[in-house]
Parts: structure tokens; C-alpha cells; sequence
């Protein structure tokens, strides 16, 4: 019996590879062990200190209990089994031991008090999530407790969630109100104390992050009206107040501004003064939408000469609901044209809810893309370089220029010139945002062709995932850096990054900036360097 657990391993594992094939290798060291590794402890209240395990984890096939008593520990039982063992009243260290798949083991210790004392001091803390709404959060702790038992007091839930003492227990209710929330705090002893407490789980009337951050696009693929991200078009009205009972605001997140309209009936938004527009060269309009409670949005286009057409959205509630609603969805209405567009109307389903709306805009999928390779030669895109680091932390000079030097490596017509400034910091450098990120079909490997006006120039090849969280500095924490050293003085030459070699690289991160650091680790002298040809390979 003490061989079962390699056994049932070992069928797993056999079943595992039986589904792989000489073109799907099992790695079986790149296989994490369990993690997360936990367990709910209960005792009967009876007065004989019989406690019940139930392990949780991640990765678990099997666990094994030792009890921290002197007493033998469990054989090895199946992941969502449980395992009881007696106690004398005390304090013990039990070992939760969780293995995986590879037979790897992950071992945690968890205090286990049984008390033959009724649960003394019971302290009850109800909160509401910041960021879900109907979501409520209980922890309860008493003295000479082991866990506790939570009635939520929601009609047809009669069943408690049970936790640890001092450990917390979350539950979203159907709707917002006041509920009599139920705590009985449990030790070994046949008595238990409890609490009740009214409780009122609130909507989350607002959002508590950002809406997405939107692509970078070319100037004529976008005419945007409503976002941080692009040029908006001047003097459009957000609230022309068509006699409803819709109320509007500009709601201010951390100084991130977003469209807020309160008791949506339907109210309108007026292009540049009603002005028409013409968007019949766009393929779709954008807009980011969140709603506690609303669950369809109705959005118009309105021409000047064929009046209105909707397309009706649904909404999630608590969370941003990116659409892109195809033009073809408007025009393909009763001839209705987009060509004089001069108002959008939004109009809420039902009436009397609300929205918070960020990033309006039209735009229209590029025929050329700023995205790998790069050789900078197009005359319609716009390389949008922003150089960073000079003496005084502001930017150096970055441009996209006139090849000085058409020989050897690099006979191109348009190059990046990028001068680090005498006394910029050894970390100068410009980068380039792609409208399309990284595709690893065409390779893990990239060249870029350099002038150097030295030997030795260390140059740092970067590329980030703009999207992924922000560290102190605000600079995305998913990166790659690899580095180059130039071996030619005043003339071009190719250099290979190998992004497979830098820490952190994954296939599965969508990388989408490009950032170039050119003589890295030195301070500015005022030398100029060049860059072309940023291409991938195998």
C-alpha cells in the first residue's frame, strides 16, 4: 500500500505520454511542482478533537498529511479527498506534503489548534470588493478557534462556505441589499459562538482601472474622437443635452479622464460642432465601455441627409467591454450613409442606468503596418521614434533621415539617426511603438544594421510588452534586452540579437515596442548613431 502513490504517478504520466508524439515532447523538468498548497481544517464539536483535512492546491495529484503529534502520517490520498485523525487538546505543526505529477513534492506547514474551549473574542470584518460588484469579503477570528461557518442570508442559499479562522471567504450575490450575514465560530468543543450582522453588498458604481491601452496607429487610419491615445477633433460636444434625464460628467481616474453618463436615457454626442464628417473610408468604430449595471447599449450613427441607424451592444458588468462595431454594420441599413456623419447618439437599455465611455473613435485596418521588418523607406507611414535620457532626463534627438553613407552594408535611401547628446545618460536611447507586435513565424533572431562612429559600442536591443504593468518608473515589467558590440568604426554593419538568450524571453508575450540604446553604459559625447534593417530571422 505505501507504493500506491508512485503508482497512480506513474499511470498518469504513462497516460500523458501515450498522447504525445516525436513532434510533442513531454518536458517533464519543465513541469512545475504544486503550488498554493493549503488545507481546510475542521473538528467535530463533540469534545474528542477529531479533525478533518481537505488539501487544496495547484498541480496536485496526491497529498499526505503529517499531523505533528508524533503519531504515523497518512498514506497518500487523492487530490479532493480527505483524511481525519484525533488529537489531544493543543497546538500542533502539521506538514501538508503535495506531489505532482513528476513525483515532485511541495510541503507546507499549517497550525492545527484543538481546543476543548468554546471560541472566545469572535471579531467579524465584512467588507465590499472595490472592484466587483454584489462582491463581499468575511474573515472571522476568535481565540481557541479552528474555523468558522458563513450563512450569507441570500434567499436559496442555505448552504455556509467554511474557512479557517482568521482566513477569509468571498461570495457575489445575485442582487445589491441589505443581507443578515450568519458567523459560527467552531472549535473542538460542543459549544459554538457566532454573530449575526446586517450588511449592506453595493454596486461598484465606477471603474477602478484603466480601459485598455489602444494601438498605435497611423495618423490617416484613425479619426478618433474621444481619446488620450490620438488626436481628437476639435470642438466636439459630449453632453448637447437633448431634454433627458441623462446627466453627464468627466470622471477623472487617477488623472486618466472618462466619459460618464448617469441615468442613461439617451443622449447624444456632436461632432466638431456639428460639423459632418466622413467616415466611409474608416472599417469600424471603437468605444470602451463600462457599466455596473447596464446590459445593452444601443449605439447610432446619425447622418445628415439618412438620419440614424443603431447597432445594439451587450455589456459586462464590472469590467471593460472593448467594441468594434463594423461600418458595414451602418451602412448596410436601408442605404444609410456615413459620408456626413455629424452626431452619435447612445441610448441605454434598459433606460435609467450607467456608463462610463473612453477611446471613441473610427479608424480602418492599415494597408501598411508599422510593425518587423523595419527599413523605414515608406513615404505614407510616420515613424514615431521618441527618444529619452538626455542630461536633464528629457529626450534626444531622434529622427528618421537621409542615409549619409550609401556604401558597404547599407546602401538605403532612409535611415534612424539618433545622437546621444554630450552628457546623456548611459541609459539614452529612442523607441518605436509597432502597430503590430512581434510575429515569431518569421524568426527568434533579429538584425539590425548599424554605423558606429566607434569600436566597441555597446548597443542594447529592447522590446516590451507596452500593455504589461508598470514598475515604479512607469516602464512595462515584460521586457527582453539583448546586447551587440559594434566591431567597425565610421561605416555599417549587421549585428544579431539572439532574443532567445535574454531573460524572461517567452514566444507567448506579444512584444510591441522597439528600443534602441545605442553605446549603452556610457555617458553621452555627443556621437551620432545610426540604425536600419530591423528584421527577424531563424
Amino acid at each position: 500500500m505505501k507504493k500506491i502513490h508512485f503508482i497512480i504517478s506513474l499511470f498518469v504520466l504513462a497516460m500523458l505520454m501515450a498522447c504525445s508524439n516525436d513532434s510533442s515532447d513531454i518536458d517533464l523538468e519543465g513541469i512545475e511542482g504544486p503550488a498554493n498548497i493549503s488545507a481546510l481544517t475542521t473538528v467535530t464539536q463533540d469534545n474528542s478533537g477529531k479533525v478533518t483535512f481537505l488539501p487544496k492546491g495547484e498541480g496536485v495529484t496526491q497529498y499526505k498529511i503529517n499531523f505533528g503529534d508524533g503519531s504515523p502520517q497518512s498514506d497518500y490520498f487523492a487530490a479532493g479527498g480527505t483524511v481525519t485523525h484525533t488529537y489531544k487538546e493543543g497546538i500542533y505543526q502539521a506538514k501538508i506534503m503535495a506531489m505532482g505529477i513528476t513525483g515532485k513534492v511541495t510541503e507546507v506547514t499549517q497550525e492545527v489548534m484543538v481546543s476543548f474551549k468554546a471560541p472566545q473574542n469572535l471579531v467579524v470584518v465584512i467588507t465590499n470588493d472595490l472592484s466587483v460588484s454584489k462582491k463581499i469579503t468575511v474573515k472571522a477570528t476568535a481565540d481557541f478557534a479552528m474555523f468558522y461557518d458563513v450563512y450569507f442570508g441570500e434567499a436559496g442559499k442555505p448552504e455556509p462556505i467554511t474557512a479557517n479562522n482568521g482566513e477569509s471567504v468571498s461570495y457575489t450575490y445575485q442582487q445589491p441589499g441589505v443581507y443578515s450575514i450568519r458567523v459560527v465560530s467552531k472549535s473542538a468543543a460542543i459549544q459554538t459562538t457566532e454573530k449575526i450582522q446586517d450588511f449592506e453588498a453595493k454596486l461598484v458604481l465606477n471603474p477602478t482601472a484603466s480601459a485598455p491601452i489602444q494601438p498605435t496607429r497611423q495618423v490617416g487610419d484613425v479619426i478618433s474622437i474621444y481619446s488620450a491615445k490620438y488626436t481628437n477633433l476639435a470642438g466636439t460636444n459630449f453632453y448637447p443635452n437633448w431634454g433627458q434625464s441623462t446627466t453627464y460628467s468627466e470622471f477623472d481616474l487617477n488623472g486618466d479622464k472618462i466619459l460618464n453618463y448617469i441615468n442613461l436615457n439617451y443622449e447624444g454626442i456632436a461632432l466638431a460642432d456639428n460639423t459632418s464628417i466622413d467616415v466611409s473610408g474608416m472599417d469600424f468604430i471603437h468605444m470602451d465601455v463600462w457599466t455596473a449595471d447596464l446590459p445593452k447599449l444601443e449605439i447610432f450613427l446619425i447622418s445628415k441627409t439618412n438620419g440614424e441607424r443603431p447597432v445594439i451592444k451587450d455589456l459586462i458588468a464590472n469590467e471593460w467591454t472593448s467594441i468594434d462595431i463594423p461600418i458595414s454594420a451602418f451602412t448596410s441599413q436601408s442605404g444609410f450613409t456615413v459620408a456626413d456623419i455629424f452626431q452619435l447618439k447612445l441610448v441605454g437599455n434598459p433606460a435609467g442606468k450607467g456608463v462610463f465611455i473612453d477611446n471613441i473613435y473610427f479608424y480602418k485596418t492599415p494597408s501598411q503596418a508599422i510593425e518587423l521588418p523595419l527599413d523605414f523607406e515608406s513615404g505614407t507611414l510616420t515613424y514615431a521614434w521618441s527618444g529619452f535620457g538626455d542630461a536633464n532626463f528629457g529626450a534626444i534627438p531622434v529622427s528618421v533621415v537621409t542615409n549619409p553613407d550609401k556604401t558597404g552594408a547599407n546602401v538605403s535611401n532612409k535611415v534612424v539617426k539618433i545622437e546621444k547628446l554630450s552628457g546623456a545618460q548611459v541609459w539614452a536611447g529612442a523607441s518605436l511603438d509597432l502597430e503590430n507586435a512581434i510575429d515569431y513565424t518569421k524568426g527568434n533572431k533579429v538584425k539590425v544594421t548599424v554605423w558606429s562612429p566607434k569600436v566597441g559600442a555597446d548597443i542594447l536591443y529592447k522590446m516590451e510588452v507596452s500593455t504589461s504593468p508598470k514598475d515604479g518608473n512607469g516602464n512595462p515589467t515584460v521586457f527582453i534586452e539583448v546586447h551587440a558590440t559594434t566591431t567597425t568604426a565610421n561605416a555599417w554593419q549587421e549585428l544579431t540579437f539572439d532574443l532567445t538568450t535574454a531573460p524572461g524571453f517567452s514566444a507567448a508575450n506579444k512584444y510591441d515596442r522597439v528600443i534602441l540604446f545605442p553605446d549603452f553604459g556610457q555617458m553621452g559625447t555627443g556621437s551620432i548613431y545610426y540604425f536600419d534593417d530591423i528584421k527577424q530571422f531563424n
